[in-house]
Formats: C-alpha cells, sequence, structure tokens
C-alpha cells in the first residue's frame, strides 16, 4: 500500500481525461469497501460500540473542537487571520471523517465496529456541525445539501454496513471465512480505484494551485500529519492500541469530497487550496501511518516478549 496508494493518485492525475468518465463508479466501490469491513462485524460488537459511548465523543471532540482550532491558530501564524487559506485548513477538520478510514483501519487491526459506527454518526451530525462551526470561527453562513448528504451517507455506510451484519449474523460468523480469499483483495482494488478516480476528479481543479505551492503544501501536509497526532496521542490515557490507531485514523482523514463542494461553493477559490492539497496528502500520510503502527506494534510486541 506504501506504493500503491501514491502510485493510483499519480496514475489519476495523469490519465484524469480518460478516467474521469468512471468517477461515478467511485460511491459503489465505497459501498464494496464497507460490506467487506461488515462482514466481519456482528450484532453484538456494534451494540459493545454503542454501549461505549465515551470514545465516540471524544473522538469527535478531537475531530472538530481540538482540530479546528489548531488549524486556525497554524493559519493565523502562517497567514493572518484574513488569509482564505486559514478557511480552508480550518474547513479540512470540520468536515466529517473519511468513509476509506473504515480499510485502513481494518487493515492496522482497528476496531472496525467503532470506525463504522463512528463515521455514519459523524456523517449524519455532519449538516449541523460544519456550518455552526465555520459560523463560529468566520462568522459566515454556510448552507449544505443536507438530502444529498444523507443519501450518499445511505449508500456509501448504511445500506452495505446493514447487509454486512445481517450476513454475518445469518451465517453465524461463518461467512467471513468463506469470502475471505476474495474479498479482501476485491475491497482493497476497489479502494485504490476510488483513490485514482478521485484524483482523477479533482486534477482539473489544481489549476487554482499554481503558484501558492510553496507557501501552502507545507501548511497542509503539517496540519494532516497533526490531525493523526492528535487522534493517536489524545487517546493515549485509553491504554488501548486499538482505540488509539482508530482514533488516529479516524481524526487524520476526513470526507475531502464534501470539502472540495464546500469551499468552492461558498468561499474564495483559494479557500480550496489547502483542502485539494489535503485531498494528496492524507492517502500517502495514512500509509505512512500504517507502516509506523505497524513498527510499534513489533516493538510493543518484542518488548513483551
Amino acid at each position: 500500500m506504501f506504493l500503491i496508494i501514491p502510485g493510483s493518485l499519480i496514475l489519476g492525475f495523469f490519465f484524469s481525461a480518460h478516467l474521469h468518465k468512471y468517477v461515478q463508479a467511485v460511491p459503489y466501490c465505497f459501498a464494496f469497501v464497507t460490506l467487506t469491513m461488515a462482514i466481519g462485524c456482528g450484532l453484538q460488537q456494534l451494540r459493545a460500540v454503542l454501549n461505549r459511548p465515551g470514545v465516540m465523543i471524544w473522538t469527535f471532540l478531537l475531530a472538530h473542537i481540538i482540530s479546528p482550532l489548531v488549524a486556525y491558530a497554524l493559519g493565523y501564524m502562517l497567514f493572518g487571520p484574513d488569509s482564505p487559506y486559514v478557511v480552508g485548513l480550518v474547513l479540512f477538520t470540520i468536515i466529517p471523517l473519511g468513509i476509506s478510514t473504515v480499510l485502513w483501519v481494518g487493515m492496522s487491526a482497528g476496531s472496525v465496529p467503532l470506525m463504522l459506527a463512528m463515521v455514519v454518526i459523524d456523517s449524519a451530525l455532519s449538516p449541523i456541525v460544519v456550518p455552526t462551526g465555520i459560523h463560529l470561527l468566520f462568522r459566515t453562513d454556510v448552507e449544505t445539501n443536507t438530502a444529498a448528504m444523507m443519501g450518499d451517507l445511505l449508500l456509501l455506510i448504511v445500506a452495505p454496513t446493514i447487509i454486512g451484519v445481517a450476513l454475518h449474523e445469518w451465517s453465524k460468523g461463518r461467512i467471513q471465512k468463506a469470502v475471505q480469499p476474495y474479498a479482501p483483495p476485491l475491497s482493497k482494488l476497489c479502494f485504490t480505484a476510488v483513490v485514482m478516480l478521485n484524483a482523477a476528479a479533482i486534477a482539473p481543479s489544481t489549476e487554482a494551485l499554481r503558484g501558492d505551492l510553496l507557501k501552502v503544501v507545507p501548511a497542509a501536509l503539517v496540519m494532516v500529519g497533526l490531525c493523526y497526532a492528535i487522534g493517536y496521542f489524545g487517546t493515549m490515557h485509553y491504554r488501548s492500541r486499538e482505540v488509539q490507531v482508530t482514533v488516529s485514523y479516524a481524526t487524520g482523514m476526513r470526507n475531502i469530497s464534501l470539502g472540495v463542494v464546500l469551499a468552492m461553493g461558498y468561499f474564495s477559490p483559494l479557500a480550496a487550496v489547502p483542502v485539494v492539497l489535503s485531498i494528496l496528502i492524507q492517502q500517502p500520510l495514512a500509509t505512512l501511518h500504517h507502516y509506523v503502527l505497524q513498527k510499534l506494534n513489533k516493538r510493543s510486541a518484542g518488548a513483551g516478549g
């Protein structure tokens, strides 16, 4: 994945003209990834997550209160309070958790039921969270297409999760072993396709980045990295590697597609620059984060042995 994800981004940009017509397949690829993850989750696991809402509430505080304040402070220091780049940095932290976190959490031995629950709940709350956060920090009103957002949520997360959990319960967990040789590799291919097609979709928007790369790239890179760190170190008190892995991906990866739409629709084009850059940065950093987590896990296992 360390090579595949950045390679997919590059291919998506280079072949944008040819791939753009397939962008409409992205939701279905995402849905299959979600279904593959949900097949491993039963009702008992989901109930255990919902019966302990503390981790979810703390994750939302880290993602949508602590992270935006850090983004505002970073943007204020680097660009000044009136810069549209500050809006872009903050917008990245306010938009809902990214659906692709489910795959990374599954690969890194985090809690897939917890991640699924957090993505569903956070996405459902986003029509309230996003406009409120932007208004409080910038005194700007933002309207969102709630019906479209809920439709995407149903297709990408809710329906595949219900089907996956139902299959798990119906087969009493046996279906996961039955599809193991086929579903996980196919889901990774689907995820790779999602990254490539998203890169192809945003390629035309990158024209706005010219002349600003040297200024904004380091800020976006630092901000995305800080979001991963906020989730990881912000959950150290739980003394649970599973929680740290899950929450660090949750705070580090966001629904960037929504972020680009909001930035381009309600702010100056320059506000979209940090958001578009975040698309390029968060997946490679997720790969690096996965590598670091594996190293830390091996080190702790060696110390325990």
